[in-house]
């Protein structure tokens, strides 16, 4: 398992439209499984109503961690993912 934890800096948080890329991201990776992590509640990052559920807003600190085959892709291209848009 692969992991990295990052400071949301994104004024809105996780809201709709990150929380849709994220989710098609994360699905890119067939079988390996990407889960996003916030106050010990962990979502898989590819359902997005439950990522949204989260509630993750500007400040908070996630854990984001990819367990599969492709880890290495999958946490390199989220943790991409994440510098650029939240």
């Amino acid at each position: 398992m692969k992991q990295f934890t990052y400071t949301i800096t994104d004024p809105l948080g996780i809201h709709a439209r990150p929380a849709g890329l994220l989710a098609k991201v994360a699905k890119g990776f067939g079988d390996t499984v990407v889960t996003v992590t916030k106050d010990g509640t962990t979502v898989k990052a590819s359902q997005l109503m439950k990522l949204m559920g989260l509630g993750v807003k500007q400040g908070n600190v996630v854990t984001v961690a990819a367990e599969g085959p492709a880890e290495e892709e999958a946490i390199a291209a989220v943790e991409e993912f994440f510098r650029t848009n939240l």
